[in-house]
């Protein structure tokens, strides 16, 4: 029942390509404040900054493989076979 299914509305990804993201503009947007503030604090070191830089973005691509393995993602499948 699953194939028919799939044959009328079609296989659907519910993963979005990470440019269109809403985490993917907030982690540059975090990087940016970053970079701001250690370049105008005397007290806010570049060590401190690129950790934090370096953790956010660890962060980010964390969050896109758990939301890529909570679904059926598989680039090189259609409909049960490979391409």
């Amino acid at each position: 029942m699953e194939a028919v299914g799939e044959d009328v509305a079609g296989a659907h990804d519910e993963t979005r390509w990470a440019l269109v993201t809403t985490e993917f503009w907030a982690m540059l947007l975090g990087i940016a404040v970053l970079l701001i503030a250690a370049a105008a604090s005397d007290s806010f070191d570049d060590n401190r900054a690129w950790t934090l830089i370096t953790v956010i973005v660890a962060a980010y691509v964390l969050s896109r493989g758990i939301a890529k393995a909570g679904t059926g993602h598989a680039p090189f499948l259609r409909r049960g076979r490979r391409v």
